[in-house]
């Protein structure tokens, strides 16, 4: 039997951290920094639940609580409550009479990634023979009957070019296995289980990988009469009629509920006893500016363990979280969202809330033609957060308030809002360039060599009717001012109802009124209709500026007249930009 060292009794406080340590055993044994949330085991077991998923957002402590729940349960570790001393849920006798008294099956979806289904599958199929080999010593156990051996020997000699169906039934047939040998029904564990649908939505493959995989839930989790109970965790809540369809044992537990709420993140009192114990208590405010932010259920002030840990270790701030992952989907989804969806994002940007309603039911099928399907899938990620929600009307239809989680989160934004242009980089500093000098020739050629190199980025031109989409290039390019020029101007847009026309304001900062000119850019699509030419289109927009008075709010936040300057552009079918300017 192995042995720790003594604990403390309730929230311990090493001083060393161990980055990336995911092993519950591991982590207890190497004495590292940890935050007691082993009560997650007394209430997930006290809530009896047949099958319950949990979502969290990436790096919250999900795949450490599982290996806490294996190492609290699974029969594997009948010897080790000394991992369990000095914390919560050793405190009650009564949970130390079921420790390790459970056969458990325990695996991970987080690293099955492929671009194709093919690969997908032989992936999964890979991991449930590892839980064969790992139990392999039932071969040798007089309670199973040899047809079962032979039925299992045929999963371990199959690996993973076993054929579909025989997959989809491992699980139930391990289940019953272990049952036989212990008499026991079994505990079943699985981490990231929606990790292969998003690859599958990416790359191409979702109706195939979800059809098998629902097959595969089916068998393990709704006809399994060897099953204990079941924890599911996730980011997303995907559909329950993309996948769970006749799972009617399943209790959801999402970022907006209460139950769970402080088992996965830091709460605020924990991350500032363990600034205290590293020595970090003058850093509390800009930690919490920066890491703080999430909110669950109606708990807030969570904040992301991941990002607390680094830089406890590190004493920098840094987007660690954000960092760690390509947020690939949420960067393609926002890339060609409506010019709508992007002012949105304007919005949310400049610090300000939205309120949208959507459905935490993640249907991925809709991500490309329901934009309330990606602020759901926002939410769940934890990119942004619920300042409140509203039920609404007879059908108690939810409305969510929104807005950015914290300042990590912001720059994650601002970086992918500029990374937009990074194809174009020395085109788009040439714009911008321009912009200051006030070179119209120079901003024309810049700017149709921007568009040019990025307009299919932005799936301009592929609405349902005859009419292009300039808007979601423009939105999008305005998105990339705000993430570049966020110390220098603060940056409004505004978008008038009915299509045509698009208007900027770029307000220098305080600190930058006397150095940096004061901008309105008016865009207008040229419309044949409406006028001759370009240049009568550039005119309009001028005397657009004009007319609606614009410089009035300039005025109004301090900026003298002489440091204004008006940007009039017209454009045609999005790779034709010609501007005018007019100085006061």
């Amino acid at each position: 039997m192995k042995s720790t060292k003594p604990w403390k009794v309730g929230r311990t406080m090493q001083n060393q951290v161990g980055i990336g340590k995911q092993d519950f055993a591991a982590l207890r044994e190497s004495q590292c920094f940890y935050i007691d949330k082993t009560d997650f085991i007394r209430q997930w077991w006290n809530y009896r639940d047949d099958v319950t998923l949990l979502t969290r957002p990436r790096r919250f402590g999900k795949i450490l609580n599982m290996s806490m729940l294996n190492c609290f349960f699974s029969n594997k570790y009948a010897d080790r409550g000394d991992l369990f001393e000095g914390l919560d849920i050793w405190k009650d006798s009564g949970y130390r009479q079921i420790q390790g008294t459970y056969p458990v099956l325990y695996l991970s979806f987080a690293s099955v990634k492929a671009n194709n289904v093919s690969d997908a599958k032989k992936q999964v199929k890979s991991r449930i023979v590892s839980l064969y080999q790992d139990f392999e010593y039932l071969l040798e156990n007089e309670k199973l009957m040899e047809s079962e051996k032979m039925a299992y020997r045929h999963i371990l000699t199959e690996m993973a070019e076993m054929d579909d169906i025989t997959a989809c039934d491992s699980l139930n047939y391990l289940c019953r296995y272990l049952e036989h040998a212990y008499e026991k029904k079994v505990i079943i564990l699985l981490d990231e289980y929606d990790t292969p649908m998003q690859e599958a939505y990416v790359y191409g493959y979702w109706e195939e990988m979800t059809s098998f995989l629902r097959n595969l839930f089916h068998a393990t989790f709704k006809t399994n009469a060897c099953m204990e109970r079941a924890v599911m965790t996730g980011i997303t809540r995907v559909s329950k009629e993309s996948m769970f369809s006749d799972l009617n044992n399943l209790n959801v537990v999402t970022t907006t509920s209460d139950q769970y709420a402080v088992s996965f993140g830091f709460t605020e009192a924990e991350v500032f006893a363990a600034l205290e114990a590293f020595q970090l208590t003058d850093h509390k405010e800009e930690v919490k500016c920066w890491y703080d932010g999430f909110t669950f259920g109606s708990h807030t002030d969570i904040y992301n363990p991941w990002s607390i840990t680094n830089y406890l270790a590190k004493k920098q701030l840094y987007p660690y979280w954000t960092a760690t992952s390509s947020n690939r989907l949420i960067n393609q989804l926002l890339q060609k969202a409506s010019g709508e969806m992007k002012t949105m994002m304007e919005t949310l940007l400049d610090g300000k809330t939205i309120t949208v309603n959507i459905d935490e039911q993640i249907v991925f099928e809709q991500l490309g033609q329901n934009e309330n399907a990606v602020w759901s899938l926002l939410l769940a990620g934890g990119y942004l957060k619920a300042e409140h929600v509203e039920y609404k009307g007879m059908t108690r239809e939810p409305w969510y308030t929104l807005s950015i989680t914290n300042l990590e989160t912001v720059s994650m934004f601002s970086n992918m809002f500029k990374g937009w242009f990074e194809c174009s980089l020395s085109n788009y500093n040439g714009f911008v360039k321009a912009l200051f000098q006030g070179d119209v020739e120079a901003m024309n050629y810049y700017m149709n060599k921007i568009s040019m190199a990025t307009f299919s980025y932005f799936d301009v031109g592929s609405t349902s009717g005859n009419d292009t989409e300039p808007e979601r290039f423009y939105h999008g390019f305005v998105l990339g001012l705000m993430a570049d020029q966020a110390d220098i101007y603060e940056i409004k847009s505004n978008r008038e109802s009915g299509f045509g026309r698009y208007d900027v304001m770029m307000i220098p900062r305080k600190a930058q009124y006397k150095k940096y000119p004061a901008i309105i850019l008016e865009f207008k699509v040229y419309n044949s209709s409406r006028e001759k030419n370009l240049e009568e289109t550039v005119q309009c927009a001028l005397d657009q500026i004009e007319n609606r008075k614009y410089d009035a709010e300039l005025i109004a936040h301090g900026v003298e007249k002489e440091h204004i300057r008006h940007y009039g552009f017209a454009v045609e079918a999005i790779l034709v930009c010609k501007g005018a300017v007019k100085k006061e």
